[in-house]
Parts: C-alpha cells; structure tokens; sequence
C-alpha cells in the first residue's frame, strides 16, 4: 500500500508521517479487511486527515495462496516484527481463539499499541482483563468486527446509545444457524439435511459444533451483555442450547400456531444488580421485529428507556462484511491517534451483576408430546401442568397414527424449573409416549 502525502493538521498533535498497521492473520477476515484498505484508501486517508500504510502482515506460511492481492515483502511469519516494532501504531488482531492471540494482544498493549480485533472467543473468555489492560494505559481497544460482521452495534452501543439505560438486547447472531432454520421453514426439510448443504456451500464449518451447539452466539450475547449493562460477563454464567433438538415438525407445528424459530441471544436487566443472559432456540410471533431474519442475515434488537426499540441489521459474516467492521475500527482509532484522544471511551467493564440462573427465568413455552389417544389422557396433563402452578393458553391436537394423537401446548410465563418438573412427571403418567421438544417462547 502506497504512502499518501502527510495532510496538515489543524489543532492535531499527531507528528509521524503515517499511521503504521500490522496485521496479525490473513485469513478470511484479514483478507477482507486487507482488501478493503487497498480499494478505499484514498476515501479512508481523506476521513481521517493522514495516510496509512500496512507495514507488516504475520502469518502461518507466507507461501499459501491469499484471497487478496498482496506484496509478498509485507509477509512474516514472526509475530515479532510486528509486536516489537516501535515504528507500528496499530496493531490488527485477525487470528482467533484465544492463544496465541490473547498473549499478541496483550504484549501489544504493554507496548503502548494500539489494538483492533474481531475475536469474539477471545472478548468472551478474556475480555475483561484485556478490556481493564488497555483502559489503564489509555489505549483503544476496538471490536467491532466481534459481533455481528458488517452490523454497526459495538460503537452504536458505546457512543450513540450510550445516554440511555439499556433494557434489553435480543440477537439473531449465528448466521449459520439462522440459514439451516430459514431453510428447514421454507422447505420442510430435515435439520441434518439442511446442514449438509450448509457445509457444501461454506456456510457452515465441517465440525459446526459452535454454531449449532450455540456457542458462537454465547460468545456474541457476551460482548453485546458487557457493553449493554457495563458489567463484566463471565461465559460460564451464559446459559446455552444449540438448535440440534429442532425438529421440521416443531417448525410446522409452530407455524400453524403463527410463530418461526430461531436461534436468539437474549439479555436483559432484571431489577438494579441482576441480568439474564441467555442463548437457546425460542418461538417468536410472526409479527414480531426479529421473525423476517432469513437466511445468512442477523439482526439485534436493543431496547433503551429513552430511544425506544432500536433495531440493526445485516450480513452477520464473512470476509467483507467482517473487513468491513474492522476498517471503520482502524479509522476510528487513526482519528484518535491523529488528535491524542485514544482511550477516550473507556472499554472496562465496571459494574458486577449476577446472572439470574436459568431455572428462574419466566418465559412462555411450547411442549410437544405424543400420547395415546385415549379418554382422559389430556386432562391428566392439564392436571399435572397445573399441579406446578403452570396455566395454559393453548393447547392444539392432532391425530398422528390410530391410536396416537400429538399434542401441543403453549403455557403462560412460569419459570423454567416448574417445565422441568411437570415433565418429568407428566413423562411417567399412563397414555404418554414422548415428550418430543419443549422450546422456549419470546415476547
């Protein structure tokens, strides 16, 4: 990448001729964020009143084919030449996981570095200490690209947003899981046919246990749950369920009943000192913002006390929309630099919350069960359903064979230790074959 000539400054304290980047990672997010710095780079140096230059690009073997154009001097595979070179201001982060990156990371800060970065695992397991490393030395310390792709969320939270008192976060977050249950809706078709497809087409990874386990999303509703409540997240704390359970009839049944499921990532703040913090499949009413989410698409929803419903939306992956992110990071973070003001929104996490634990949440929920279709049979369910103080707002069956029918009720809010139970009972009475799926219901 061409030097540009210096712009003068008016006011600015900034004296080197360029901002110096190094780049950690070239893969599909270093190459988009790569890519994007050579297309735009005369529109991004006018935004920001100096040139850039990338110095330095580490990665694994300078030999590998790049999806990107790049000049094979800037290469290393010593992470070093970036970490201990004084000459580099910002240091990009595009690795993943949690070592060796958090280690990069942190011997970055403690070189007075800047620090971009779009490892949501390493922000959800690690964040806090790297989070209060970088407020203590007055450093930035930007992820936008952790969450959401190519979605403006992080720095709308931080900035924009920041006046209000946030009451809720709700988050369809996985694009891959979003694209299997949006293909299972549409086409009636089974989840590990669906997923199949998804890994042929690169949507989803050969092993997908992150994401349809729930855990990429874990990660996600983490970051966003820190910015929301400025209240440090530990991960073990985020209770989670993947969509591994989610059946095409479960999808069919909800759809005749008016709702689609979804994967979402939920955050609230209950009471002054207590948050939920949750990742799980949920029912939600057509009608409701986050239920036309289809495809590879995500969306967040944010409720504050003033604004009101706030809701972002787009590609939640992938190399440009990721590069995306991360470029607007570094020019927010040249800007910075170039007027003295880095650290100036502090990214520490200062107030601790407890996370409400999951057998306390209230929420609606939808049950499924086959039973024989005898006289009787309904009527012991409702008894035990209401036997653990859980009423009913519907309750629709259908035969299945001659002598089953399906059966499947949507309950009022009770929390969800009174499901647990009821169902462990209900599953010992006479006439009850399965209990086929029990998924929650968001308002």
């Amino acid at each position: 990448m061409s030097e540009a000539p210096a712009q003068p400054l008016s006011g600015g304290v900034w004296r080197k001729p360029c901002v110096n980047i190094g780049i950690l990672g070239l893969g599909v997010v270093g190459s988009g964020t790569l890519q994007l710095l050579q297309n735009n780079q005369a529109e991004i140096e006018h935004r920001i009143g100096l040139p850039i230059r990338v110095k330095r690009i580490a990665v694994r073997d300078v030999n590998k084919p790049r999806a990107v154009d790049v000049d094979r001097a800037l290469l290393t595979t010593d992470a070093s030449e970036i970490l201990d070179d004084p000459d580099i201001d910002i240091v990009c982060e595009l690795i993943g996981g949690i070592d060796p990156a958090k280690g990069f990371v942190m011997r970055a800060m403690r070189a007075g570095k800047q620090v971009v970065t779009a490892n949501k695992e390493m922000l959800a397991k690690e964040g806090e200490g790297l989070m209060r490393e970088a407020s203590e030395r007055g450093l930035d310390f930007q992820f936008e690209g952790s969450v959401g792709g190519g979605i403006p969320i992080v720095q709308p939270m931080k900035n924009a947003l920041s006046g209000n008192q946030i009451r809720e976060v709700l988050g369809i977050i996985n694009g891959t899981t979003n694209y299997i249950l949006t293909k299972m809706t549409h086409e009636h078709a089974d989840f590990d046919e669906v997923l199949r497809e998804a890994q042929e087409k690169g949507y989803a990874e050969q092993d997908p246990t992150s994401d349809v386990g729930g855990f990429d999303a874990q990660y996600k509703i983490a970051i966003l749950s820190s910015i929301a409540f400025s209240s440090p997240i530990r991960i073990n704390d985020v209770y989670v369920e993947g969509i591994t359970r989610i059946q095409k009839r479960d999808i069919a049944a909800a759809g005749e009943l008016g709702y689609v499921i979804k994967l979402v990532g939920v955050s609230k703040r209950i009471g002054a000192d207590q948050l939920q913090v949750r990742v799980h499949p949920a029912l939600l009413k057509h009608s409701h913002p986050l239920a036309s989410t289809n495809g590879v698409y995500n969306a967040v929803l944010v409720k504050g006390d003033s604004v009101g419903d706030v809701m972002f939306y787009g590609r939640g992956a992938g190399a440009g929309p990721t590069g995306s992110a991360v470029v607007g990071d570094i020019i927010d973070t040249c800007r910075n630099l170039r007027l003295g003001a880095t650290g100036r929104v502090p990214s520490a996490s200062m107030v601790k919350r407890t996370i409400q634990p999951i057998e306390e949440v209230l929420t609606r929920h939808y049950l499924r069960m086959h039973v024989l279709d005898r006289p009787r049979v309904l009527a012991s369910i409702a008894g035990v359903l209401g036997d653990h103080n859980i009423s009913i707002e519907s309750v629709v069956q259908k035969e299945t064979h001659s002598d089953q029918a399906e059966i499947v009720w949507i309950t009022h809010n009770c929390p969800g230790r009174s499901i647990s139970a009821a169902l462990a009972a209900v599953r010992s009475l006479q006439g009850v074959v399965s209990i086929e799926n029990w998924i929650r219901v968001e308002e």
